[in-house]
């Protein structure tokens, strides 16, 4: 697989995203659901706590892509939603740190939402990979 990012502009990767990115000679495509922080057994985690619910979005986000041979490196797609964009803001440097440690700058959308389909739930990351 070849990647090759396309930033007409420069700002998005200083944030830790591509504009664009063209991949080529992939094989496989994976189109993750929406991870919250949702313990294994299925029930929310952390709530109130932003920080700890992106780190465990990450880790579910993560689990599913180990599941099918990949990782964060993976990652060319990342849609971010969040029921408070100030407060995720505060903490993004969770999500940003876990993308660079992968040396990965996924094409990224972050979106506030009034809420999300689990209460209490404050971010939910969904993904598309290729390998």
């Amino acid at each position: 697989m070849e990647r090759t990012a396309v930033n007409p502009v420069t700002w998005s990767l200083e944030m830790g995203f591509n504009q664009g990115e063209v991949v080529t000679g992939h094989p496989r495509t994976l189109y993750c659901s929406g991870q919250t922080a949702m313990g294994a057994d299925g029930t929310p985690q952390h709530e109130g706590d932003m920080a700890a619910q992106v780190a465990l979005s990450l880790d579910n986000l993560e689990a599913v892509l180990a599941a099918a041979g990949m990782s964060l490196a993976n990652l060319v797609r990342l849609t971010v939603y969040t029921t408070d964009v100030d407060l995720l803001f505060q903490h993004y440097g969770v999500l940003a740190s876990r993308l660079g440690a992968a040396r990965v700058t996924p094409t990224t959308t972050m979106l506030g939402v009034t809420r999300l389909a689990i209460p209490g739930q404050m971010i939910e990351l969904e993904g598309t990979a290729v390998a």
